[in-house]
């Protein structure tokens, strides 16, 4: 299964470390394949480095895909977390 989800930025400090550390701490607790995308440019949600390496901003729009068995479960948890912390 494949799901997908937009998510814009609202923090006015957009995706920083405190916030990306918890997001990518919380990709890796939830399994599947799950990558980040700002225009043309993506990465594998589970690795910091490759996440900052975006430079997600305040009011950048990031497209999140899950691929597995629970893709939809997984995406709805990680829209529930960008609401609460980004």
């Amino acid at each position: 299964m494949k799901q997908t989800f937009s998510y814009t930025i609202t923090d006015p400090n957009g995706l920083h470390a405190r916030p990306a550390g918890l997001l990518v701490k919380r990709a890796q607790e939830l399994g599947g394949e799950i990558t980040i995308c700002l225009g043309d440019r993506s990465a594998n949600l589970k690795k910091l480095l490759a996440v900052m390496g975006l430079g997600i901003r305040h009011g950048d729009t990031v497209s999140v895909t899950v691929e597995g068995e629970n893709a939809a479960e997984i995406a709805e948890s990680l829209q529930a977390f960008f609401q609460e912390n980004v």
